[in-house]
């Protein structure tokens, strides 16, 4: 056993053991765990309030503002005009929603936002055809999902086993066994970086015109995010988000998440 799985293993959260990433069971689990980790709720609050400004810096048009794959997110919390979905039911929800096949009328919606959620689509090309549709022109969609730089793909290659990081996936396509079972978090990087211009040619629609790395990887990691125990106390933050800001120069390196705007033209 490689010294990573022993540390791995050592820090996963125990009360996830044995529960099936696709059950109803897993959001009763990370609700509780996120509820108890004022690092994680900060570093998502930090998410929120980015797609929010982005949504208003590069969007326009009227509609809807919605987030998809929301789990057991707090988005409506902070910003109470939007509207939370996900393909399951949860309390915290105002709706289910399959990304793939949204229940909303041609040209309703302004800004949908997806946070650790693309990856686990089965059919991507589904949801681009779906963005096409439902937004307005001016429009837009905010994503945020596992980076691919130095780092992130020798972590996120080796930390779950319900999910991989296979960059040399030939389609978009994945025949999973469920939205979190299988998922490759490589999905992003094939489609808006290695693939981005048969994504250009596909969906003409559609432009990405902001696609770069966040800087919010230590407190991310160290939080232990929803599924590993958290390595430093809530109290550290400020000197963890002094260090993420004096390493910015090494983001392409070092980062977990990127972000991606794309907008309807």
């Amino acid at each position: 056993m490689s010294l990573f799985k022993k540390l791995r293993d050592l820090l996963y959260e125990p009360r996830l053991k044995g529960i099936d990433p696709d059950s109803d069971e897993l959001l009763v689990a990370h609700s509780r765990i996120l509820f108890e980790k004022p690092m994680m709720r900060n570093v998502f609050a930090e998410f929120y309030d980015l797609c929010i400004h982005l949504d208003e810096s590069y969007f326009s048009g009227e509609g809807k503002r919605v987030e998809i794959g929301a789990g057991v997110s707090f988005f409506k919390k902070n910003h109470p005009q939007i509207l939370t979905t996900d393909i399951k039911q949860a309390s915290n929800l105002d709706m289910v929603v399959d990304a793939l096949n949204m229940p909303f009328e041609n040209g309703s919606v302004r800004a949908i936002y997806g946070i650790n959620c693309f990856h686990h689509f089965p059919d991507p090309g589904k949801f681009f055809k779906e963005l096409e549709r439902v937004l307005t022109k001016g429009g837009g969609c905010i994503l945020i999902d596992p980076y691919y730089g130095w780092v992130a793909k020798r972590f996120y290659s080796r930390i779950f086993e319900s999910e991989g990081f296979d960059m040399t996936q030939k389609t978009w396509t994945n025949d999973s066994l469920g939205y979190m079972n299988g998922a490759n978090q490589a999905l992003s990087y094939i489609v808006f970086e290695r693939d981005k211009e048969k994504l250009e040619t596909l969906y003409p629609d559609l432009e990405i015109i902001i696609k770069k790395p966040l800087n919010n990887y230590l407190r991310y990691l160290l939080s232990g995010g929803l599924n590993f125990r958290q390595i430093l106390p809530s109290f550290t933050s400020p000197l963890i988000r002094l260090a993420e800001f004096l390493l910015t120069p090494l983001n392409r390196i070092l980062a977990l998440h990127h972000i991606i705007v794309i907008r309807k033209k």
